[in-house]
């Protein structure tokens, strides 16, 4: 990030930078150093263009990781999905998003969101008004200074958001969206409230399954840490889900909509669904350990690296 630069600017240099298809990859940060480094370096090199991570208050701290990931590679561009606010004042994050974009130019988005009520309660702090927070930490990265060279060119800066308020925020504010855990019919809303400036990089699961109930087997105990989160259940029932749909883990109908599987041309259709509604880039979560994960990602390589 540079001193106020232009949102339009920032979208257009993180399409060029992200490319159609990338990476979401929660498992990476429970694993050693040296492991990471080495997935990495393989993901670079089997050609994927963006690799994005979370962060949470049992995992690694986001920028250290950025730069450990960033180090290990040498094409990728390693993107934050997301940097919890509560987790850092912006002028930090302001020092850390630069200090990163100007040793590895082109080469790293920064993703920032509110997170939910249970991880910055754990924190110490309290989850209330969580747009009008995002707005303040907006105005106080806006007011920070940076007293080393500058990127050469600015980083792209992205909010997590998935309803109208915050979309318009990612959209007034920043660069774009970045959606988590959502339909295709949400990124084809999503599309329509931004207009066609800004950024749309929705993650999309997927399991590399073709059986369905092994598939969604897979995909219920991930959805079942979701379900329990607010942000993302009041986005469901606007997507039109009810309460059964939220039960035992989600229904066959909430899972299918929310996770690609099947084979790699099933996995490859919907990207291109999420691509046609609307997303300028997809970053793919695979389900299952960080091996199976691996696997995943190496399968499908041939279909998704343009």
């Amino acid at each position: 990030m540079s001193d106020s630069p232009d949102p339009t600017t920032l979208a257009d240099a993180a399409r060029k930078q992200l490319g159609p298809t990338g990476i979401w990859l929660s498992s990476l940060g429970g694993q050693s150093a040296a492991v990471e480094r080495e997935a990495a370096a393989e993901l670079d090199q089997l050609g994927y263009r963006a690799l994005w991570f979370g962060e949470t208050p049992r995992n690694k701290e986001a920028f250290v990781h950025a730069g450990l990931l960033l180090g290990a590679t040498e094409r990728l561009v390693i993107a934050t999905g997301i940097a919890n606010i509560w987790a850092r004042d912006a002028a930090a994050t302001h020092q850390a998003a630069n200090t990163l974009g100007e040793a590895y130019p082109g080469r790293f988005v920064l993703g920032l969101g509110v997170s939910h009520a249970p991880l910055v309660d754990s924190r110490g702090h309290s989850y209330r008004r969580p747009l009008a927070a995002m707005t303040q930490y907006l105005d106080a990265l806006d007011a920070a200074e940076y007293a080393p060279p500058l990127p050469a060119q600015p980083v792209p800066l992205v909010l997590a958001a998935l309803r109208q308020r915050m979309l318009e925020l990612s959209r007034d504010r920043t660069a774009g969206a970045h959606p988590y855990l959502t339909t295709v019919e949400h990124t084809a809303q999503a599309r329509e409230l931004l207009g066609q400036g800004p950024l749309l990089a929705p993650e999309v699961t997927v399991v590399l399954e073709r059986d369905p109930q092994r598939a969604r087997e897979i995909a219920r105990p991930f959805l079942a840490g979701y379900i329990a989160m607010s942000n993302y259940v009041n986005n469901w029932r606007e997507l039109g889900f009810n309460d059964e749909d939220l039960a035992d883990g989600g229904s066959d109908r909430l899972v299918d909509a929310l996770v690609g599987w099947g084979d790699e041309e099933a996995v490859l259709a919907r990207v291109r669904a999420h691509h046609e509604a609307g997303a300028d880039h997809v970053a793919i979560q695979p389900l299952g350990s960080f091996e199976e994960s691996m696997a995943q990602l190496r399968a499908l390589a041939p279909a998704l690296v343009a």
